[in-house]
């Protein structure tokens, strides 16, 4: 495992180990933020411990053709039940993925610190939202890192108050990158609701591929 220090330095991503933890140490400076997600690293971290910068293989991915959106759900969405926005409140955003509890998880890797890096990040253009609405009420969304159009949406966190308004953030969200002819969304790592979208594992050498694709 690399030790990062002042330097703005990242090991090769072929430098993780067997769960995919590459280097520890560094900051969440802008610069450092936007130089791991244009190498394919992003920070995972609780709370009180080092920052940990992770290059996992494989790679949860969404391949925008393999999106999944079930009857159930093509239902919710002619209703238009929800209203969907985008960066329109990515701070109110950010707080929630920080605030909700999550089965199995006994706090969040959200900390305050990272919340005021990532809303610097949104200041600056670079990391971005989705907002789902339900009356005037924010009931979901999402936010992640923008790597510009014909590149890679990072997927970072999302959050629900009511059934199916992360769902709808995401299938918003998949469907305009399709339509900006975005590569990919990036989700990271593996967990079963994302599966039920389509998303699925890729090798990171595969990831790692289109990532820098011209």
């Amino acid at each position: 495992m690399y030790y990062l220090f002042n330097d703005l330095f990242f090991p090769p991503v072929t430098e993780a180990d067997e769960e995919g933890v590459l280097a520890i140490g560094g900051d969440l400076s802008s610069e450092r933020l936007q130089l791991a997600y244009k190498s394919g690293i992003f920070p995972w971290f609780n709370e009180g411990e080092p920052i940990l910068w992770w290059a996992p293989d494989p790679r949860m991915v969404l391949f925008f053709d393999e999106l999944v959106i079930s009857k159930s759900m093509k239902k919710i969405l002619n209703k238009k039940i929800f209203k969907v926005t985008y960066n329109k409140n990515f701070r109110e955003v950010i707080s929630n993925c920080q605030q909700i509890k999550r089965e199995g998880q006994n706090g969040t890797w959200i900390s305050d610190e990272m919340i005021e890096a990532y809303c610097k990040l949104n200041e600056e253009g670079i990391a971005k939202s989705v907002e789902v609405w339900q009356d005037d009420v924010l009931v979901g969304g999402l936010y992640g890192i923008d790597l510009g159009k014909g590149n890679v949406f990072c997927g970072e966190s999302m959050f629900s108050k009511v059934s199916n308004a992360s769902k709808t953030a995401f299938i918003a969200l998949a469907l305009y990158l399709k339509k900006e002819k975005y590569k990919l969304l990036d989700c990271q790592v593996y967990n079963s609701h994302l599966e039920s979208l389509g998303c699925r594992e890729i090798d990171r050498e595969e990831f790692m591929s289109i990532l820098k694709s011209k």
